[in-house]
């Protein structure tokens, strides 16, 4: 990862859910290419603080932010935190999310609300929180983090591909809203990706709807990350309103 110059310096990027994974190798991509980076998690602060304290040994600029993408308050703070620190906010990387299991005859309503509260009201805080800015600056990137069950469904997910769906919805809606302001919106939906989860990342039976990978194998983070950070750079300013697969094959649109 260098941080010097890059096709997105003097840009700055919010990724929510940046512990771990995709969201942690999504900052650091960014952060990479020369965008600033406030890096998010609810809770693991020690953790984002050391995705933040790496980037910063590499030359870059960093931020890490406490908040809860489901509360509006949290939400508001966060980007007020960020235009205070960096100046401006042309990226918004909605990677939080809760992969939750649960058979759907035994999911209580609150289980259901606080999965979609996560991923898709978090998204849509986020996203209108932080498009105010963007339109401010002459555009920006949003990126919302999909996922194959959205398209293929799941074992035990009702909560989680419903949320996701809801991600694709929203997707084309802020495109459409947004375009002639020039706000790109994306999704990039990932397949089975390899590496070390979260414990709310535990897999059900058949969790990943029975699909095939026609390349075989699982896909990495490093590869979700470089999708994301393509659809930030200004060669992707023709790109909006779509759902990018990142599965191997495992869905064919």
């Amino acid at each position: 990862m260098t941080t010097h110059g890059g096709p997105l310096a003097g840009k700055v990027a919010i990724v929510t859910g940046a512990a771990r994974r995709n969201g942690r190798d999504t900052a650091y991509a960014l952060a990479g290419a020369g965008a600033a980076v406030v890096v998010n998690t609810r809770a693991s602060m020690a953790e984002v603080e050391g995705v933040a304290a790496e980037i910063r040994a590499r030359g870059g600029r960093a931020l890490a932010v406490l908040a809860d993408v489901t509360e509006e308050a949290d939400v508001a703070r966060m980007v007020a935190r960020t235009v205070e620190e960096f100046g401006r906010l042309d990226i918004l990387v909605n990677n939080a999310a809760d992969r939750a299991i649960a058979p759907f005859t035994e999911l209580p309503l609150a289980e259901w609300r606080r999965v979609i509260g996560i991923i898709l009201d978090g998204a849509f805080l986020c996203a209108r929180a932080a498009i105010p800015h963007m339109i401010a600056v002459g555009g920006g990137r949003i990126v919302n983090m999909g996922g194959v069950t959205g398209h293929i469904g799941a074992h035990q997910r009702a909560h989680v591909s419903t949320a996701k769906a809801g991600l694709v919805g929203l997707t084309k809606a802020l495109a459409v809203e947004f375009g002639a302001q020039g706000i790109t919106v994306n999704c990039v939906v990932p397949g089975k990706i390899g590496g070390p989860r979260s414990a709310t990342a535990g897999e059900a039976p058949g969790s990943g709807g029975g699909a095939r990978v026609l390349t075989g194998g699982e896909g990495m983070t490093e590869e979700v990350a470089a999708m994301i950070l393509h659809l930030c750079l200004p060669v992707s300013r023709f790109i909006t309103g779509q759902s990018i697969h990142i599965s191997g094959g495992a869905y064919l649109p």
